[in-house]
């Protein structure tokens, strides 16, 4: 039993960093962009349309964008804003748009910007899934 000789299994080897890297820097500039890079063009659309309208929809819905909000000294409230802003970053190019043109959310009352704020977020919470998506679809963890 002591002789038994332990057999590791070689690691796989790993996709270039350049072309895993490019691919989760497009799907994130860009929704959908990673994928159409790596040739998979009806997920890249199916993605792209999906953040997009999301994004759009939150807008619609006058949602608010989260600002990174560090003072506060309630760290729940701290780590709603700084997650929320990440998240809206994550939805890429459509997020930066919004910020470039002006966009902010008016003084309204109701509970509908609240849900179009969701939305904004989920965008860009979807927008990460699709990155990670793109980066195991390079690296060829997935088909």
């Amino acid at each position: 039993m002591a002789n038994q000789a332990i057999s590791v299994a070689p690691a796989a080897p790993s996709a270039p960093f350049q072309k895993w890297a490019t691919a989760v820097v497009l799907a994130w500039l860009i929704p959908g962009a990673g994928h159409f890079f790596l040739k998979r063009p009806i997920r890249g659309a199916i993605l792209a349309g999906s953040v997009v309208v999301m994004f759009a929809f939150g807008l619609l819905m006058r949602g608010a964008m989260f600002e990174w909000l560090w003072t506060s000294s309630d760290m729940l409230t701290t780590l709603i804003y700084c997650g929320g802003h990440v998240a809206n970053n994550a939805a890429g190019i459509p997020y930066y748009l919004a910020t470039w043109m002006g966009y902010t959310q008016p003084d309204v009352a109701g509970h509908v910007h609240d849900y179009g704020t969701k939305f904004l977020a989920g965008a860009g919470l979807l927008n990460i899934l699709a990155m990670v998506d793109a980066y195991e679809i390079a690296t060829g963890e997935k088909d």
